[in-house]
């Protein structure tokens, strides 16, 4: 409970000799992984706004991967989010040893909000408008979020009904990417077999600070079979609550919910909750979208 997060994380990619920067955004710091062939130079705690070197060598990336490594405070944070961090490592020694380029990893600071507090003030939205600058509509977005519990893939539409009453350019552009992204997600779930899959509404990730900032972004989580179920079901029966569900409006019927988001954000989001035999499940998915596959 009393772990260094940031730490930890350097220390574990470190030993791993994988090759990253942090990157320093309004306070935040943010984990880049990236392919050997990129050729950064190893440094740590970089300030300010990624170099402009950094930015014009990820801006051809065709696939960014993002988990968020903080965790609430009191949390144990197992679900959330340690269990996608872990997936995403194990994907980029993959990538590492199989020389597969065209690809960053980045876990991200600060996603997990206090009360009060604004999207403009996720880690994600700051680090979203440097992205912004650079990237090209090619390159897609996918953002891994509490992925240790269950064996059923969900691809997040929370985005539509972030969208559906905006009619701007930006966030027309916005669509079509989103759409392009999941395409894809299903693709890669094609390709590795995966027999749980379902599009639903979820919780707002990173993927929130991301579309603030203007940049698109699709989500992924897993839920136990029986949960992702009931959920698919109570929404067809109340199609009202996911727009409650995505924002995470207080008053929401608790019964809704699925029980494995109950956990999480408190004490109860501990590793003995996970289910590590699906780990490799999520790692393979990342891996196809990274062109392993």
């Amino acid at each position: 409970m009393d772990a260094d997060r940031f730490a930890v994380l350097k220390i574990l990619l470190e030993e791993l000799n994988l090759k990253f920067v942090v990157t320093r955004i309004d306070g935040n710091r943010h984990f880049f992984i990236y392919p050997e062939r990129l050729g950064f130079e190893p440094i740590i705690a970089l300030l300010g706004y990624p170099p402009v070197a950094i930015l014009r060598k990820i801006a051809n990336c065709r696939t960014i991967l993002v988990a968020h490594y903080d965790r609430v405070k009191g949390s144990p944070g197992a679900n959330d989010n340690s269990a996608a961090v872990f997936e995403l490592i194990k994907a980029a020694l993959t990538l590492k040893r199989n020389d597969i380029g065209n690809w960053l990893v980045i876990f991200t600071d600060k996603e997990e909000l206090s009360i009060g507090e604004s999207l403009k003030e996720q880690g994600a939205y700051s680090l979203a408008k440097a992205l912004k600058e650079v990237l090209i509509d090619k390159t897609h977005v996918f953002i891994f979020d509490c992925c240790g519990v269950g064996d059923t893939l969900i691809i997040s539409t929370a985005v539509d009904h972030l969208l559906q009453n905006e009619e701007s350019a930006n966030f027309a552009r916005s669509r079509h990417l989103v759409a392009q992204m999941r395409e894809r997600a299903l693709a890669a779930a094609r390709n590795i077999r995966l027999e749980r899959v379902l599009l639903t509404p979820t919780p707002f990730s990173d993927d929130a600070g991301f579309f603030r900032a203007g940049l698109a972004a699709q989500t992924v989580t897993v839920l136990p079979a029986p949960e992702a179920s009931e959920l698919v079901s109570l929404l067809r029966l109340k199609p009202e609550l996911a727009v409650a569900l995505v924002s995470e409006q207080d008053g929401i019927e608790k019964d809704f919910i699925p029980k494995t988001w109950l956990c999480i954000n408190g004490p109860d989001d501990r590793y003995e909750t996970l289910t590590p035999r699906n780990f490799q499940k999520i790692t393979d998915f990342a891996l196809a979208l990274a062109g392993a596959f």
